[in-house]
Parts: C-alpha cells; sequence; structure tokens
C-alpha cells in the first residue's frame, strides 16, 4: 500500500470540543496535502469546511447525535438535514445505544432510518459503540443498518471507554451483511491503521492522520 492509498481511506478527524476555527483551517489545509478521504468535524464548522475544500475532491463529513446516540429521532434526522444543507457529504450518526441494549429493534431501525432518508443524498456511518456491546448486540446492531439503508457500520465515537479492535472489525464485517465497515477510536500508529485494513475495514477515522500515513515506508 502507498502513502496515497493509506491517506485515501482515511477521515480526517477533529471532534474536540475545543476546537477552533483556526484548528478546523489547519484540518482543511492537511486534508488537501495528504489527499484524505474526508475531514470529520462537528456540525457548526461543516460550512467552513465545506468553503476551504470546495471542489477539491475531498469530502465534508459530520456526526449527528454525537457522542451518545441518545437524542430523539426527529433531533437527529433534523440536525442531519441541516448538515447536509450546510455542504456535508457524509454522515456518522451514532445509534442509540439503550434501546439496542433494552431490544428495542423497531425502535433502532426507525431511528437510522430517518437519519437516512433526512442526510439524502449523503451516505450514513452508524456508529455503534462497539465497547459498550456483547457480540450478539454488534451482530444485531450491525443487521439492523443494513436494513435501515446505511452505507457503513463504525465502531465507536471515541469518546467511550475504548475503541476500535481487530476482532470488532472482523466481527461487524461479517455481520454486516456487504456493507462498508469504518474502525476509528485510538487509531494512533501505522501499524494500528493497517491492521484495521486487514481485518476488514473500508475507512479509519482518526486525528493522528498525518503521523499514520509519514509512517508508512514506500
Amino acid at each position: 500500500m502507498t502513502k496515497e492509498q493509506l491517506a485515501s481511506k482515511i477521515d480526517h478527524t477533529i471532534l474536540r470540543a475545543d476546537a477552533t476555527p483556526e484548528d478546523i483551517a489547519v484540518l482543511c489545509r492537511q486534508a488537501l496535502e495528504y489527499r484524505f478521504a474526508s475531514v470529520c468535524v462537528n456540525p457548526c464548522h461543516v460550512t467552513m469546511c465545506s468553503e476551504l475544500l470546495n471542489g477539491s475532491g475531498v469530502l465534508v463529513c459530520t456526526v449527528v447525535g454525537f457522542p451518545l446516540g441518545a437524542m430523539s429521532t426527529n433531533s437527529k434526522a433534523f440536525e442531519a438535514q441541516g448538515a447536509v444543507s450546510d455542504g456535508a457529504r457524509e454522515i456518522d450518526m451514532v445509534v442509540n445505544i439503550g434501546w439496542l441494549k433494552a431490544g428495542r429493534f423497531d425502535d433502532v431501525l426507525a431511528d437510522i432510518k430517518a437519519v437516512v432518508k433526512a442526510s439524502a443524498p449523503a451516505l450514513v456511518k452508524v456508529i455503534i459503540e462497539t465497547c459498550l456491546l456483547t457480540d450478539e448486540e454488534k451482530r444485531v446492531a450491525c443487521e439492523l443498518c443494513r436494513k435501515a439503508g446505511a452505507a457503513f457500520v463504525k465502531t465507536s465515537t471515541g469518546m467511550s471507554k475504548a475503541g476500535a479492535t481487530v476482532e470488532d472489525v472482523r466481527l461487524m464485517k461479517t455481520a454486516s451483511g456487504g456493507l462498508k465497515v469504518k474502525a476509528a477510536g485510538g487509531i494512533r500508529t501505522t501499524a494500528d491503521a493497517l491492521a484495521m485494513l486487514e481485518a476488514g475495514a473500508d475507512r479509519i477515522g482518526c486525528s493522528a492522520s498525518s503521523s499514520v500515513v509519514d509512517g508508512l515506508e514506500n
């Protein structure tokens, strides 16, 4: 794998609460330099990123229902629709983890479907927060994501007890019925990223993206 190929699989991410407009500008400059797949930012930064990256081919990704996933379905759909209007082309939504663990699968399905509908034509990645789920719950979550029309299942917000693991990526790749998998949370080195890709990840979310790519020998 070349550095260019690795960069094309990375969502270059800043989701810190204290990220300033200058931080976001630096993120976009790095994304243009390295040709990352996207920048992933909080919704308030979407308009700025869309302007800075316009016509570059680097996409703008944002988060919805982040980081807990526990807001109402209507709130998530409204947030997604607004983000797409501002220029987002990928939406990373957080599943309602409490509903999932309670077996309220119809509600979880409706929640994801509402965001998928509100996000069109942007694609949706569903964060299932694997560190809070049993393996069976992860499998159910992946199946619900497929039924709801999501494009990706994603491991983690990076804000909970743990992030992505190779084992979870393998499980999600098998359980998702053909959906793509995004590994995120705790991926800080080139070895971390390559291990996730080897396990079946199609996209990597990380904030240490530049050093991850620069660590690749080619």
